[in-house]
C-alpha cells in the first residue's frame, strides 16, 4: 500500500494532502479556520491554498484529498523548488534526546544534503558538525518532514530525511556559527509534555521516534 497522506508545514500551519479515507481519519471538521476540500486536478486550487497559508496565520489546517494522491503530490511539488536535507533523532545510553535552541525555537540537528551524498551520510555529517559528537550509530529511517519557505522570491519545499541515531557520548559542542545558542539532553516524552517552543515538524519527528522506540521494545 502506498503513502496515505503528506503533511506539509506552510508558515507553521499544516497542509494535508491525503486520500479520502485518510482525510476522514484525520477527524478535522471544516469551519472558519479549517478547510477540507477535494482536489479535482487543478493546480490553481493548490496555489490558492498556498497563498492563503503564506499570508494568513489564523488558519488552523487545510486538508486536500484525492483518490489520485500521487498526482496531487506531484502537482504540489511542481509549485516549488525542492531542497533535500537530512537529520538525526539522537539518543544517548540513558534514552535522552539531543535538542538545541536556535533562532527562537528548539530544534534537532539537520542540514542540506550535499551533491554525491546519500541521505544517511548527510544525516551523520550534519549531526557531527552541529553537535561535536563523533561516535554515532545510525539506526532506522524514521520519517520525512516537509515545510516551505521563500528565498529570494522563490518558493522552496524542504524535504528532510530523519534517522534514528544513538551515541555513548554525552559531551556536546554546539556549532555557534549555525546560531545554536543552547544544546541539551532531555527526556523526550516529558519534555514535549512541558510544551516547549518547537516547530511542528520537529514535534512530529520526536513523536515518530518515540513510536519507533515502543515498537522496538
Amino acid at each position: 500500500m502506498g503513502q496515505q497522506k503528506y503533511k506539509i508545514y506552510i508558515n507553521g500551519t499544516p497542509l494535508f494532502l491525503t486520500t479520502p479515507a485518510a482525510a476522514r481519519d484525520l477527524g478535522l471538521q471544516a469551519d472558519k479556520s479549517t478547510y477540507v476540500t477535494p482536489w479535482l486536478g487543478k493546480k490553481k486550487l493548490l496555489r490558492q491554498y498556498i497563498d492563503l497559508l503564506e499570508k494568513n496565520r489564523n488558519v488552523q489546517a487545510v486538508v486536500l484529498y484525492s483518490d489520485a494522491l500521487e498526482e496531487l503530490w506531484a502537482a504540489f511539488r511542481d509549485c516549488f523548488d525542492i531542497l533535500e536535507a537530512a537529520g538525526g533523532f539522537v539518543r544517548n545510553s540513558k534514552g535522552e534526546l539531543l535538542v538545541f535552541f536556535r533562532r527562537g525555537s528548539w530544534d534537532m540537528p539537520k542540514g542540506k544534503i550535499d551533491p554525491g551524498e546519500t541521505p544517511e551520510q548527510a544525516a551523520l555529517r550534519e549531526v557531527q558538525e552541529e553537535t561535536g559528537l563523533s561516535k554515532l550509530t545510525l539506526g532506522n529511517f524514521l520519517t520525512h518532514t516537509y515545510h516551505t519557505y521563500q528565498l529570494k522570491g522563490e518558493r522552496i519545499l524542504k524535504v528532510t530525511w530523519w534517522y534514528d541515531m544513538t551515541t555513548e557520548e554525552t559531551s556536546v559542542v554546539p556549532q555557534t556559527e549555525e546560531d545554536i545558542e543552547e544544546i541539551r539532553w532531555v527526556e523526550p516524552k516529558s519534555w514535549l509534555a512541558a510544551s516547549p517552543v518547537v516547530y511542528g515538524n520537529i514535534k512530529d519527528v520526536i513523536e515518530a521516534g518515540l513510536k519507533s522506540s515502543r515498537s522496538d521494545a
